[in-house]
């Protein structure tokens, strides 16, 4: 496959996985302590697809610069998106929103720094 390919499609993977976080903190937002588990589980199984995509590419053929600037920011949005499942939405917790806000960033810079070592 070809590498260009593979960014695209971990980008599409990414993009999807945004609309879902996106629904989630529209839910959060509204007073709601905490999304769905079908809603959260499939936004991670998604983005883990991209994030999985992201390292193979980097492992087998090499990425840009900013995609693989973008690979660190994915790597560290992922671990606070476990930190957020782990410790609160499996324990019926309130989502902590300055956590929530993070995530979010932190991915959006990520899919953005893609985006531009794609093109």
């Amino acid at each position: 496959m070809e590498i260009t390919m593979m960014l695209q499609t971990a980008a599409v993977l990414f993009a999807l996985a945004a609309l879902g976080g996106m629904l989630m903190a529209g839910i959060r937002f509204s007073g709601r302590p905490r999304p769905p588990s079908w809603l959260a589980m499939g936004h991670g199984f998604i983005a883990a697809a991209g994030l999985t995509l992201l390292i193979y590419t980097e492992l087998t053929v090499g990425m840009p610069v900013l995609a693989e600037l973008a690979l660190g920011l994915f790597i560290v949005a992922a671990i606070g998106g476990a930190v957020m499942n782990l410790k609160f939405h499996n324990r019926q917790l309130p989502l902590p929103i300055p956590l929530m806000i993070a995530h979010a960033s932190l991915a959006a810079v990520a899919f953005i720094l893609l985006l531009f070592g794609i093109y």
